[in-house]
């Protein structure tokens, strides 16, 4: 795999990463602030979270199986 090919998968695996950090901050803003009025919307956004983490964890994993480490 080339340089520049790495390069692109360590920013798909950031941009992954982030995202799952917005969801989680997204469920701390909620639990923190509206819980009592927001709790509903608790499970949608943690299906969120999770789907997000899984899409960092394919992403990681295909970094690391190239060669690459994740930051």
């Amino acid at each position: 795999m080339s340089e520049e090919e790495l390069k692109a998968l360590k920013k798909e695996v950031s941009q992954k990463k982030r995202i799952a950090n917005e969801w989680a901050g997204q469920i701390h803003d909620l639990v923190e602030d509206r819980f009592f009025t927001d709790y509903p919307n608790l499970i949608a956004l943690a299906q969120s979270a999770h789907q997000a983490c899984l899409e960092w964890e394919e992403a990681k994993s295909r970094l690391e199986e190239a060669g690459g480490s994740a930051a």
